[in-house]
C-alpha cells in the first residue's frame, strides 16, 4: 500500500509541475487520470519496491545536486576533449566494483555513470561494472569510488 501512496504522490507532483494548470476542471481530469493509472497498477500487481523505491526516503534530494554537478563537470571535460584540435581521446574500458547492497542501488550507480558524459556502463554483473570511458580522466573518476560511496549513502549504508 505504501508503494501506491508514493506512486500517487510522484504522479500528482509530476503532473502539476509539467502541466502548470490549476483550474479545478483540469485538476479533476488529472486526478481521474492518476486514479485510472493506479487502478491499472494495482490490477497488474506491479506496485513494489522496484516501481516505487520507498527505502530511499528523502536521500535522493541530497544526491541529486551531486549528480548534476558531476554531469556539468563531465560536459565541460568532454567539450574540451572534442573541441581540442588534437582531440586527445584515450578510450578505454574500466572495470569497477560496486559496493551497493540492493539491485536498485547498483542500477542507480550504473545509470549515474552513464548519465555523466564521456562514460557509459556497458555491463553490470554481480558487483562488477564494466565502463567505457572516453578519456582516462573519466576512468580515474569512476575508479575513485566517490560516486560509489555516495550511492551507497543514498541506499542508507
Amino acid at each position: 500500500m505504501k508503494h501506491l501512496v508514493w506512486i500517487t504522490i510522484a504522479m500528482a507532483a509530476t503532473w502539476i509541475l509539467w502541466s502548470g494548470h490549476t483550474e479545478p476542471f483540469i485538476l479533476f481530469l488529472g486526478g481521474c487520470s492518476i486514479a485510472m493509472v493506479l487502478w491499472i497498477v494495482q490490477r497488474m500487481n506491479i506496485a513494489d519496491n522496484e516501481t516505487a523505491p520507498t527505502d530511499f526516503g528523502l536521500r535522493p534530494l541530497a544526491y541529486l545536486p551531486y549528480l548534476i554537478s558531476e554531469i556539468a563537470k563531465s560536459n565541460i571535460e568532454v567539450a574540451k576533449t572534442v573541441l581540442s584540435p588534437t582531440m586527445p581521446l584515450q578510450r578505454n574500458m574500466v572495470q569497477i566494483t560496486s559496493h551497493q547492497k540492493t539491485d536498485i542501488g547498483k542500477v542507480v550507480l550504473a545509470n549515474s555513470i552513464t548519465l555523466t558524459p564521456g562514460t557509459v556502463t556497458v555491463s553490470c554483473q554481480d558487483d562488477q561494472l564494466l565502463i567505457h570511458a572516453l578519456s582516462f580522466v573519466g576512468g580515474e573518476e569512476d575508479l575513485s569510488g566517490d560516486m560509489d560511496r555516495r550511492v551507497s549513502k543514498l541506499e542508507g549504508h
